[in-house]
């Protein structure tokens, strides 16, 4: 998860940057709307876009992790569970929500309460709110909020405005970044990118009021006073100043050549970059606390010792190794895993239960405690495979004596043959491995 949060924060900033550099200064102001709303989605669409071209010509990387089995002389099966200690992460992300959450209902309560105390006037296209006091004027949906202090003469010009804003639906745009904020509340570019799309609504208010009003006095009204603002950040607001100045300068602006819309361009290349990105990634499918690194280092060294020519895959969660395949796939990402008999077709939690309750009815768990070996916990490692037509395959171990071996390796060689794996509609190969641990008496 963390990987794909990255990931859309990576591509966020580089199309951000490409509408800054290319696009900002253009006129075409609806296209630049329907970009900065489209990309951000984009984004977050990206990391799960396969190309498979570009996943063949790397092999993805892929972990397993089957719990550990403890057997003592008396056959109990314990899975071995460890501390989970509390995740701080989770409960940041979800403080992090409630909080924006809450400012947002704050934010909503604010303008519902201003509707409530002001004068009402029911327009054919829009409903005015009239604020007493006040020279304040945004819009929200087919609201136009107005404060009566404004000069009668300005009037007419902001309303004018503001119902631009509310024809073109300016408040869904706002109210779709603020739902981004409450969501990702962490990621900065969601900012940038609200106040980049605030800026383009003005444009586009501007833009269209001048058409039929004097630019002159129009300019000349958003200079004449100092106006009071509404700290509300989903509204449309007149009188914004820190955007008058740049409105201004692209109400001065000369519209830009058509043939200067060929910027739009540049995000295919940038596109394609980020989609061959993906695909010659792999996110981690699970992330584990830094508590059992030792425990997964452990795992890791005797599994690299069971590995000949093939390699096959290692079962952890916080660490990867690099496993090679061409018609074999990883068992957590497979389409539908290989099925135990009396199992539901790809149930894989089934499967490795059975793969356990096999083990455990097999194993002559009194052996260990003929070999003379020292007292306490022994660690076995299996590694097996379900080839494509539903044999178990390639069985490996590595245990403490050489006679647990081939007990473990007479066990693993009867286990019945299974339903193969499919993966994209084709059978594959699937490999996987256990740990287990033997209680010596």
């Amino acid at each position: 998860m963390i990987n794909y949060i990255l990931q859309v924060i990576l591509f966020q900033v580089l199309f951000l940057a490409i509408y800054d550099f290319f696009l900002s200064k253009e006129t075409f102001f609806t296209k630049n709307r329907w970009y900065l709303l489209s990309i951000p989605i984009l984004s977050f669409l990206i990391p799960f876009i396969k190309i498979p071209t570009f996943q063949k010509a790397i092999p993805q990387e892929f972990i397993i992790y089957l719990p550990e089995i403890v057997l003592s002389p008396e056959k109990i099966i314990q899975d071995t569970t460890f501390y989970q200690s509390i995740n701080y992460v989770n409960i940041l992300f979800l403080v992090g929500v409630s909080l924006f959450a809450i400012l947002f209902l704050i934010k909503l309560i604010k303008i519902f309460n201003l509707i409530r105390k002001s004068e009402i006037e029911k327009k054919k296209a829009f409903t005015l709110v009239l604020i007493p006091h006040q020279t304040k004027a945004f819009s929200f949906f087919h609201f136009i909020f107005l404060g009566k202090e404004i000069p009668v003469s300005q009037q007419n010009q902001i309303i004018a405005h503001e119902f631009v804003h509310s024809k073109q639906k300016h408040s869904f745009d706002l109210l779709f970044f603020e739902m981004l904020k409450i969501v990702m509340w962490f990621n900065p570019m969601i900012y940038f990118y609200q106040k980049r799309i605030t800026l383009i609504h003005e444009y586009i208010s501007d833009q269209i009021v001048v058409k039929s009003a004097s630019k002159e006095t129009y300019i000349n009204n958003l200079l004449s006073n100092f106006f009071q603002v509404e700290n509300i950040a989903f509204v449309n607001q007149f009188y914004r100043k820190t955007l008058i100045k740049k409105r201004i300068i692209m109400m001065k602006k000369t519209q830009s050549k058509k043939r200067n819309q060929l910027k739009y361009l540049v995000i295919i290349p940038v596109l394609a970059s980020m989609l061959f990105y993906v695909g010659c990634t792999t996110e981690d499918l699970k992330e584990e606390p830094q508590s059992k690194e030792e425990r997964i280092k452990e795992l890791l060294e005797e599994l690299n010792s069971l590995r000949d020519k093939e390699p096959y895959v290692v079962t952890t969660e916080s660490r990867k190794e690099t496993v090679n395949y061409s018609d074999e796939v990883s068992f957590m990402i497979i389409d539908k895993a290989p099925t135990f008999p009396g199992c539901e077709e790809g149930d894989k939690k089934c499967f490795s239960n059975m793969i356990q309750k096999h083990f455990i009815q097999n194993f002559d768990s009194d052996l260990p405690n003929t070999l003379g070996l020292a007292s306490g916990r022994k660690k076995i490692y299996i590694g097996f495979k379900v080839d494509k037509e539903g044999n178990v395959v390639d069985v490996q171990a590595r245990a403490p004596h050489e006679e647990i071996k081939k007990e473990v390796l007479k066990v693993m060689n009867r286990l019945p043959k299974m339903i193969p794996g499919e993966h994209k509609g084709e059978k594959v190969g699937v490999k996987y491995s256990i740990p287990f641990v033997i209680v010596v008496k």
